[in-house]
């Protein structure tokens, strides 16, 4: 799955990178500027498409998790899951009884599902916990093992700060951070999860494909809009010295 990040708080942006062809796209409410009206807009737009509507919520908070699924949200990443009792508390906040807890009012999600939509609900919201603290790197197969839990998602930059690396993203190889990410993706294959990542570039979440990764984000919208402008200014200058040396 090619998954696309959403962080600006906007209908018509994110109508714009659902029409691109994205697999799925991820509305961030944890570092993107987005609140819940803004958030709901973006799944109106996105629902223009077969593009699957996801979203990162900024906590694993119970309320938070029921509305944005009310709001037709078909998949949940959950930051800072750091042990198994906060992974079930995850997961059976995205289910219906008996399995979970989630209360029923699928205001949206009635309509963008189907008359049949709390029928499938359970078997159909992605559940995707982040693995990014020091505590969940000694909780790994305990977490993994949550029953219902779909996947694991690993947010690279917190990860490098929970090891003592500076934060980043498209971690070399040999590298510590890159070292602690096989070790999260031979856990989740042990536990036989689908496993994503957080990547800078194509180049390598292509890479982390190959190693085994099923679900990888590349950039965001925020992202590509710094570098389509960085890129056509570039030319600018680079034309503008050249004519400075021809005088």
């Amino acid at each position: 799955v090619v998954n696309g990040w959403l962080q600006i708080p906007n209908s018509f942006s994110a109508e714009v990178m659902a029409k691109q062809g994205w697999d799925s796209l991820t509305i961030d409410m944890q570092h993107g500027v987005i609140d819940y009206s803004n958030a709901l807009q973006m799944l109106q737009a996105i629902s223009t498409t077969d593009t699957v509507p996801l979203a990162r919520v900024n906590w694993n908070e119970p309320g938070q998790i029921m509305k944005i699924l009310d709001a037709g949200c078909y998949g949940i990443i959950c930051p800072m899951v750091n042990n198994r009792v906060q992974a079930e508390n995850f997961v059976k906040a995205c289910l219906y009884p008996p399995k979970g807890y989630r209360s029923f009012g699928p205001i949206r999600g009635l309509l963008y599902g189907g008359a049949d939509y709390g029928d499938h609900a359970n078997n159909e919201i992605l559940k995707l916990a982040m693995i990014e603290t020091k505590e969940a790197l000694s909780n790994l197969d305990e977490i993994m093992s949550t029953p219902d839990l779909d996947g694991i998602y690993i947010g690279p930059a917190d990860l490098s700060l929970a090891i003592g690396q500076k934060p980043g993203f498209d971690n070399p190889k040999g590298s510590k951070t890159h070292t602690e990410i096989l070790n999260i993706l031979k856990h989740a294959k042990k536990n036989k999860l689908l496993a994503g990542i957080h990547n800078a570039s194509p180049e390598y979440a292509q890479e982390m494909i190959n190693t085994g990764f099923n679900f990888v984000t590349v950039g965001s919208d925020q992202k590509f809009m710094i570098g389509g402008a960085k890129e056509c200014l570039g030319k600018f200058k680079k034309n503008k010295t050249k004519e400075n040396k021809g005088y």
